[in-house]
């Protein structure tokens, strides 16, 4: 419907097998979730870091924890191929099931996997040691391990919010510390270690911490990280070669529709845009996604035909409804790290209306891709002034496409990871650490 007929701008990157960014370099990347034993951006992020830093002739081993996933995953354990495209994956299993995530939840440090994991950090021959999400595969006591240069990447704000995500009390954004009375209302189990200092020690082996936008980094700070962060977004794969605006698949949706694309959670903020499609009658609304919020939100959609939920829909799929979309809302309420959703959107030629908080007034001023709002009265005015204004719709489009090449693209964001790392190694405090 939106799509924007846009030259492509094709970004290549360095062919398989030829290294970019200097050196080839050995990588380890520690993370709890990796797909597909994975919820969400956190292990898709690194899985694409894995894999264009493979294409660039560098050689990647992931780390994660199967006992982690598992213990928060209802129904059988997925399959994983034995090929991830180049990437070595070790799946740490240790035969005591949620209990160990548990214990490394509660102590800080990994303890039915610390053999394994010391061994691998310290005998790998790693140049580089990439602490992705380590909440439950290691906690700040696996930031110890190995000998390389450190980079910390924070996907989640958990290096100053014991929940993660700043929502405080399970209800409102954090503005203010109030972490033991937040855990306990949110039934988490307090961790007793943030408040001995072992966060702060463990942090100084790390030579790299990278935030996902200036957003985040200010978030950090004023919650009292004291660390330097540089700023690096996530990425998606460049653009297809194939000249854009004609659209992969038909609609299967024979009226207009806007999109929703997430986990369905509380701070995913569609309680605000649910009741405004009982009186925008121009338009459906698509919600693409599952989650443990749902059923509350099929309730209060109630019986308007005019919503429409999709549940989990495969890539393909996704890609189609983001062709055909009038735009992407993105309403959610808490302060995240990011926002992918909107370079996703962006991807495809998609403009956005995103709530004016946390990261996305960075990522909608920087692309000029999208509206933004603050009430659902603005929400409602900016839905009808993008459907209602074709010309708007397509200069919106065409901002975000051409921003997302600049800015968001796996050929702009990873030869600046490459920097980083090579600037990292050459400051870095590696020969203390080894003795030397």
């Amino acid at each position: 419907m939106n799509a924007p007929a846009l030259a492509t701008t094709r970004h290549t990157g360095a062919e398989p097998g030829a290294p970019a960014g200097g050196a080839p370099r050995r990588f380890c990347m520690v993370t709890t979730f990796y797909p597909p034993h994975n919820f969400g951006g956190d292990g898709v992020g690194t899985q694409r870091l894995s894999r264009a830093l493979v294409r660039r002739g560098h050689e990647v081993t992931v780390v994660h924890d199967v006992d982690a996933y598992n213990a928060l995953h209802d129904g059988p354990e997925p399959v994983a191929t034995e090929n991830d495209e180049g990437v070595r994956v070790v799946r740490l299993k240790s035969g005591m099931g949620a209990l160990s995530p548990l214990l490394t939840q509660q102590l800080g440090r990994p303890l039915a996997n610390r053999g394994k994991l010391r061994a691998l950090l310290e005998d790998g021959g790693f140049d580089v040691i990439h602490y992705n999400n380590i909440s439950l595969v290691g906690g700040p006591g696996v930031l110890a391990y190995g000998n390389a240069t450190k980079v910390y990447e924070a996907h989640e704000h958990w290096l100053v919010c014991p929940t993660h995500v700043l929502w405080r009390h399970g209800k409102e954004p954090c503005t203010g510390r109030e972490c033991l009375r937040c855990v306990l209302n949110t039934k988490r189990p307090p961790q007793l270690w943030r408040y001995t200092g072992m966060l702060e020690r463990n942090l100084r082996h790390v030579d790299l911490f990278i935030a996902k936008s200036e957003f985040s980094r200010r978030k950090h700070q004023e919650f009292g990280f004291t660390r330097d962060m540089e700023v690096l977004p996530y990425f998606l794969p460049d653009p297809e070669s194939a000249p854009r605006g004609v659209p992969r698949a038909p609609s299967t949706h024979s009226r207009p529709y806007f999109l929703f694309v997430g986990r369905l959670e509380r701070i995913k903020g569609l309680d605000d845009v649910l009741p405004l499609f009982r009186e925008y009658e121009d338009a459906d609304l698509v919600v693409a996604g599952d989650g443990e919020y749902g059923e509350h939100l099929r309730q209060l959609a109630g019986d308007n035909p005019r919503i429409r939920f999709l549940g989990r829909v495969a890539p393909d799929d996704l890609a189609a409804l983001y062709d055909h979309a009038i735009g992407l809302i993105v309403p959610s309420v808490c302060f995240e790290t990011f926002g992918i959703i909107l370079i996703e959107a962006f991807r495809r030629g998609t403009p956005v209306i995103a709530r004016d908080i946390g990261p996305f007034p960075e990522i909608v001023q920087r692309s000029g891709g999208g509206l933004l709002f603050r009430t659902p009265d603005e929400l409602r005015a900016a839905m009808g002034r993008l459907q209602g204004d074709e010309g708007l719709r397509q200069c919106l489009a065409h901002r975000g496409y051409e921003a997302f090449v600049r800015h968001w693209s796996e050929s702009a964001v990873v030869p600046r990871y490459l920097e980083m790392v090579e600037a990292a190694a050459s400051a870095s405090n590696v020969h203390t650490r080894r003795g030397q």
